[in-house]
């Protein structure tokens, strides 16, 4: 007489919890990182010292997690009828919406106490940056093109490297103004459009799912013209974050680096041009190797002046 077979072990409280923020999957992370840690070494004209360093990284990753928190709560209804998101640990019940709100304000309050290591206007423009991230999941419902906010929320962390590095400690919008040129808006819509590219490729992935719970993305609104609208925002981005560096004063290896990262789009083009599932995720997937290039090359251009 046979046994049966024991049930698999419930995951553990810390288990779910890392699997909530994404843990396992740190490509958000770095597309948050890249563009930011470049504007930060343009903003320092070169190294800009371990200790913004440290808190732009550490909070970057703090911050995306505790977004990841937020987007979970707020898509949950959702979630359970696309495949790819049903496990997730609110979607399924296994992390009730008050543990994961609880912790995305953890994170959040940490990665604060690190922005408050900084100066005040990076502490004021944090304020900005934490409600764009909590605005975010909830415009799936009413804005045609969400990915558009989720570009604000992912390129603000290029003006508060700016403002890290060049402010003081005036509290004072004027001061804010003082310390974040224009440049550095410049370089936060220049990093919109990559974010609009990448993330309509996430949303080419899940296309008929969206359509039947009605949800808003960027790849319904394009409709047909999703390809043609993810290279033109690869174009722009690549055109603009180019131009911008060059008034700054970049030069031959930062070219370098954007051709790369000019290289990498015309990769991304033959992945998604038949709009399959895998290869719209895997052009997803791949491009923080995309703005690692565009880091690259700025750092090796400002070390070998």
């Amino acid at each position: 007489m046979t046994s049966a077979a024991p049930s698999p072990a419930a995951p553990s409280r810390l288990s779910l919890y890392l699997n909530l923020i994404r843990w396992d999957r740190p490509a958000g992370s770095y597309l948050l990182l890249w563009p930011t840690l470049a504007a930060m070494w343009m903003a320092a004209d070169g190294w800009p010292g371990w200790h913004l360093l440290l808190v732009f990284v550490l909070g970057t990753v703090l911050m995306r997690s505790a977004g990841c928190a937020v987007n979970d709560v707020a898509d949950r209804e959702f979630d359970k009828h696309v495949k790819r998101t049903a496990q997730r640990p609110v979607t399924s019940g296994m992390v009730s919406v008050k543990e994961a709100l609880g912790l995305g304000a953890v994170l959040s309050l940490v990665a604060f106490a690190l922005v408050l290591s900084t100066n005040a206007p990076t502490i004021l423009l944090s304020f900005a940056a934490l409600a764009v991230t909590i605005l975010y999941p909830f415009t799936k419902r009413w804005v045609s093109m969400p990915q558009a906010v989720l570009g604000v929320a992912f390129s603000f962390g290029i003006p508060m490297a700016f403002s890290a590095v060049l402010g003081g400690r005036e509290w004072s919008l004027e001061a804010v103004r003082a310390s974040v040129p224009l440049a550095a808006w410049g370089l936060l819509l220049a990093n919109l459009f990559w974010v609009l590219a990448y993330d309509t490729e996430y949303a080419m992935v899940d296309r008929d799912d969206d359509i039947r719970i009605g949800i808003k993305t960027s790849a319904l609104t394009l409709g047909r013209f999703d390809v043609i609208g993810v290279m033109s925002f690869y174009v722009i981005f690549l055109a603009l974050w180019t131009g911008i560096g060059l008034q700054l004063g970049m030069g031959h290896w930062f070219l370098a680096g954007m051709a790369v990262a000019a290289g990498q789009v015309v990769w991304h083009y033959l992945l998604i041009k038949d709009r399959t599932r895998d290869g719209c995720f895997r052009a997803f997937r791949e491009n923080h190797w995309l703005g690692f290039a565009i880091f690259a090359g700025t750092v090796l251009d400002l070390s070998l002046r």
